[in-house]
């Protein structure tokens, strides 16, 4: 698996679509509130409904939204390791070329301490 990064602030859904990376269809890509759009693109991706001023949500996708939201706290909870290591907290300081690298390394370690739990 690849990881698209770009230089400066760039919002993630739009680097998705800039790589062309892509996911496999039989996948269920799981994507916060700012992918909305996303089943253009991906037709097995849930994200969660929003409400409006003049549409707010019924009991059943507020019902949907908390399951979707239970589905995805373990992403978040890998997110949040990640952030530790702080490539992904503060600003990298250090050569671009080495960025891709040095944060594939790290998502390895992460990777490898869940094995050995």
């Amino acid at each position: 698996m690849t990881t698209a990064f770009s230089e400066g602030k760039k919002h993630d859904f739009k680097l998705f679509k800039e790589s062309g990376q892509g996911i496999v269809q039989t996948i269920t890509c799981l994507a916060d509130s700012g992918y909305q759009g996303m089943t253009k693109i991906h037709k097995n991706s849930q994200t969660p409904k929003k409400k409006s001023k003049h549409h707010p949500l019924t009991k059943e996708e507020k019902a949907a939204n908390r399951a979707l939201a239970k589905a995805r706290i373990y992403g978040e909870h890998v997110i949040g390791k990640l952030k530790i290591f702080r490539i992904l907290k503060e600003r990298y300081r250090n050569r671009r070329k080495q960025f891709g690298l040095r944060f594939n390394l790290i998502a390895s370690i992460y990777n490898l301490s869940l094995g050995l739990k």
